[in-house]
């Protein structure tokens, strides 16, 4: 098995169309319903808005997601994941890099692995480079709310196809096909061990955000994200290693496969896992949005 290690990052990819920041003023201009929620910031008397409101951030991510990508129409029901744009499409431009590796630039074809609501990896991949994309979900609800974000823009809505996973324990099983062939796999996988535990890294969150004991419960209550979304048996260790035994039997029919890894001292382990699997390679590729860090780890069985 050979392990690469990629460079650290300490910027968005220089693809990123959000690495200088936001221009709120052109953003009020495609979206006018932002506007109400834009504040001084008291720092640099520059626009801005509440980093803490779920209303605010979700108006934001519609007039980026309009502004940028074309996407006219975008919701989700509410107590549902609002995903960051910059963030989420980092890992688009870091895979597309990847695919530049092996010179594949033409009718790519990626599984999303636990799409959500908001189905952004998706219409991020579609509207930026093209590719075609099956979502899919244990979440019934985020499958319904998916499909209406992907009819409601023309554009995107052939190359996003939207499959529920009935069994909660698979991961691949029951989405691909026999005759399918896919370029990527992509996933944000649920981070914790437990519901107390995701409970934790919200308060966790807000606490950040400076803001006081009695808004941090009511904002983790509403903008926390579903079940699925926030943690499963074993955390993101466990479910990133049923992937890895899982992807064994699909290595006919993937190039790579990829997870989100959001705890560093988790890639020994996965590392470990994945030589068991006799896989031939497996990078580890490093991100950054502003001060917080993030990796993928890809592999390929050759």
């Amino acid at each position: 098995m050979n392990a690469k290690k990629a460079i650290i990052k300490n910027a968005l990819h220089k693809n990123n169309a959000h690495r200088h920041g936001y221009n709120f003023n052109e953003l009020i201009k495609t979206h006018k319903a932002l506007k109400q929620f834009i504040i001084q910031n008291p720092h640099n008397k520059q626009p801005t808005i509440n980093f803490s409101a779920p209303e605010a951030v979700k108006t934001l991510n519609a007039a980026l997601l309009k502004q940028h990508y074309q996407i006219e129409q975008w919701d989700f029901p509410q107590g549902y994941l609002c995903p960051p744009i910059p963030g989420r499409v980092d890992y688009i431009h870091y895979l597309n890099d990847l695919l530049a590796e092996t010179k594949i630039k033409h009718n790519v074809k990626v599984l999303d692995i636990g799409t959500g609501a908001s189905c952004i990896y998706p219409i991020l991949g579609a509207s930026t480079y093209g590719w075609h994309f099956v979502a899919s979900d244990i979440d019934p609800v985020s499958i319904k709310a998916a499909k209406q974000n992907i009819v409601a823009n023309k554009e995107i809505a052939k190359k996003i196809d939207c499959r529920l996973q009935k069994e909660s324990n698979n991961i691949f099983e029951g989405i691909i096909k026999p005759d399918e062939y896919y370029h990527l796999t992509m996933c944000n996988p649920p981070f914790h061990k437990s519901l107390a535990d995701a409970g934790t890294g919200s308060a966790r969150k807000w606490k950040n955000l400076n803001k006081n004991s009695q808004t941090t419960k009511q904002v983790s209550l509403n903008f926390g994200g579903q079940k699925a979304e926030l943690w499963c048996q074993g955390g993101e260790l466990a479910f990133i290693r049923q992937m890895i035994k899982e992807s064994i039997r699909y290595q006919q029919q993937v190039l790579w496969f990829t997870c989100l890894v959001s705890k560093k001292e988790h890639l020994s382990k996965l590392k470990f896992y994945l030589k068991k699997a006799q896989v031939k390679e497996v990078k580890i590729i490093d991100m950054a949005q502003g001060q917080k860090s993030s990796r993928f780890i890809a592999w390929c069985f050759g």
